[in-house]
């Protein structure tokens, strides 16, 4: 069969072929999903912590100082991600994915946003400064966090598959990230209705900005504040 023919075949079979769907609570395995159309539906918090202006940084820097920015600023995130209780799901260059499921997920994924700010002012750049103190540059990020129902079905070929996520979160959450870094976290109106109070205020002053995503037509709330990390 060519090549040709094979894909084919194949597209006709995935449009064709009844799904297999089941309620779930936490974040599957891609080993949990097989390679048919079977899927895993259940509500989540979509989280999306993007380094800004990587272009440029590599366009403008040795390769090796890039690289060791992007390893800082991964590492950390990562870490803060899983210290509250949530699930990566994928690395895409100069950002990360990740997924909270349970009771307190929007108040766990906020809280992450907030230390990824802390661990960015706080400890990624004075150590970039202190072993480069005249490179004249700055780290930068924003995180954006949205919730929704999520589709989360395997796709792929076999020997090189991985996990796709449907659904508004992750979707709106990929696209909130990019807005400003003057502002670091932003979070959807969804979110924000679920937090706990102490996510929203610090000694009776808010923590976050109501203001309307004009692109998306939606309430979100955006942050400069940072929650410190012990």
């Amino acid at each position: 069969m060519s090549l040709k023919d094979d894909l084919g075949a194949q597209v006709k079979k995935i449009f064709k072929e009844q799904w297999s769907e089941r309620d779930g609570k936490v974040v599957p395995e891609p080993g949990d999903l097989k390679l048919s159309n079977d899927a895993v539906k259940l509500d989540g918090v979509v989280l999306y912590a993007d380094m800004s202006e990587s272009t440029k940084l590599v366009d403008s820097r040795k390769a090796s100082f890039a690289a060791e920015v992007y390893k800082s600023f991964l590492h950390c995130a990562a870490k803060i991600i899983r210290s509250e209780g949530g699930d990566i799901t994928a690395y895409d260059g100069d950002r990360i994915m990740a997924v909270y499921t349970g009771d307190s997920k929007n108040t766990s994924a906020a809280r992450a946003a907030l230390k990824i700010n802390y661990a960015r002012i706080h400890i990624i750049n004075p150590a970039l400064k202190s072993q480069y103190p005249k490179a004249a540059y700055e780290v930068k990020h924003t995180v954006a966090v949205d919730s929704s129902k999520l589709f989360v079905a395997r796709t792929g070929i076999r020997g090189s598959n991985d996990l796709v996520w449907v659904g508004r979160a992750a979707n709106h959450a990929a696209k909130m990230g990019s807005l400003s870094n003057v502002y670091p976290s932003r979070i959807s109106s969804n979110v924000y209705d679920m937090l706990h109070e102490s996510v929203k205020f610090s000694k009776g002053k808010p923590m976050w900005e109501k203001v309307t995503w004009t692109g998306m037509n939606r309430t979100i709330y955006r942050s400069t504040w940072w929650w410190r990390i012990s």
